[in-house]
């Protein structure tokens, strides 16, 4: 089974000029600890509560600090065609506990995280998924 048949559509993203506040206002919203930052039609970077935490609050940056001073640009992602067991198999590897998803001409498509593979229908990929997560923790 492809990706894309498990993945969360529509997934909202944050301009890179945008404030750490204005990220944290959002994540807050959304009921998510991760915001994937887009220039353009591009993904250029991910920033989590821990990068707002670690990278602005506990440097004395303000709320007005833009995004792209303490987002993370070293994005791993996934294409929407590749198979979810393959998919499982480098989240457990690269010990991350969601992926942007991408379609072949590296636009954003979705997004993947353990409780899409959990609910995937496939018990290989989550076995393998949350084996690799869980131990980095």
């Amino acid at each position: 089974m492809n990706i894309s048949k498990i993945m969360t559509r529509n997934v909202r993203t944050l301009a890179p000029e945008r404030s750490i506040r204005d990220a944290a206002m959002l994540m807050a919203d959304i009921d998510s600890g991760a915001l994937l930052i887009h220039e353009g039609d591009r993904l250029i970077g991910m920033v989590t509560d821990r990068d707002i935490a670690v990278r602005a609050v506990a440097a004395g940056l303000d709320g007005n600090t833009p995004v792209r001073q303490v987002m993370s640009v070293d994005v791993r992602y996934c294409f929407d065609d590749e198979d979810v067991e393959h998919v499982a198999a480098n989240m457990a590897d690269i010990q991350v506990r969601r992926l942007p998803v991408l379609n072949r001409e590296k636009r954003l498509v979705g997004v993947v995280s353990l409780g899409n593979i959990a609910s995937g229908h496939s018990r290989m990929a989550n076995d393998t998924v949350l084996r690799g997560v869980t131990s980095a923790h």
